[in-house]
């Protein structure tokens, strides 16, 4: 599968993150289709991305974007329950929660209804992800790449591309060119087994744990840690903003 050739992103859950991609990749041009368990999840997920912090109206109050390209991404959505939906996508982008064996089952899934020359890429904060494609064929494993965007996604603008040995560069290449369409700069990293979090994660998992030492020794407050990140080393949010970020959404 070439660049040039994705014309629909499939995205597998619409919460924090899925919901954050399919906006990003809605507004770009690509028709965005997300699946999620409920329908009452699809309405959450649809209503976040639109009328969200930063979502597309927001965007349009604060001059990121016209209104013609808010109706024109609004129109490259769509949302459902029914994985069959994803069977003619060319890029499948797995944003279920992060537990490994759900993910694996899901992709397993997923394997058999999608079209064979699709790539399939994993949106996991740190797995390995030649244990995230375990249930997929060995004739998918070429296709098959990590992904990890950052919280917010449409705003971050740094993604992972993490290869596997069986990752074919045709795969790298195609799905960098998409990450740089939607105007996010890409960074290359080799999956490591035994690891977990791989470049941005492992590093910023390690302040976190001393920023929650800091706390319980009585140092300082959970906001006072932050306010320092922030003001001393302009971090956007501190450790634990950060935390509820990532996990409920930004407010």
């Amino acid at each position: 599968m070439r660049f040039d050739q994705i014309k629909t992103i499939g995205i597998l859950g619409g919460g924090v993150m899925g919901g954050g991609i399919a906006q990003t990749a809605a507004s770009y041009g690509y028709r965005a289709i997300v699946i999620d368990v409920s329908e009452e999840l699809c309405e959450t997920s649809r209503d976040t991305l639109i009328n969200g912090r930063y979502g597309l109206k927001r965007g349009v109050e604060r001059g990121k974007i016209t209104w013609s390209q808010y109706e024109t991404a609004v129109a490259n959505l769509e949302f459902g329950t029914d994985p069959t939906l994803l069977k003619d996508v060319e890029l499948l982008i797995e944003a279920v929660p992060e537990i490994l064996e759900l993910k694996q089952r899901i992709l397993g899934e997923m394997d058999s209804i999608v079209r064979p020359d699709a790539i399939f890429s994993s949106n996991t904060s740190g797995y390995v992800i030649a244990d995230v494609a375990r249930n997929v064929s060995e004739a998918r494993k070429p296709l098959f790449i990590g992904m990890h965007w950052f919280s917010p996604a449409p705003v971050m603008r740094g993604v992972e591309l993490v290869v596997m040995p069986e990752t074919s560069e045709e795969t790298y290449e195609a799905v960098a060119g998409v990450a740089e369409r939607l105007h996010h700069e890409v960074i290359r990293v080799n999956d490591a087994p035994g690891r977990y979090g791989f470049i941005a994660n492992r590093i910023w998992g390690q302040a976190y744990e001393e920023a929650r030492r800091i706390f319980e020794e009585g140092i300082a407050t959970r906001e006072a840690i932050d306010r320092a990140m922030k003001l001393g080393y302009g971090w956007p949010a501190g450790p634990f903003e950060g935390v509820e970020g990532f996990t409920r959404g930004w407010q």
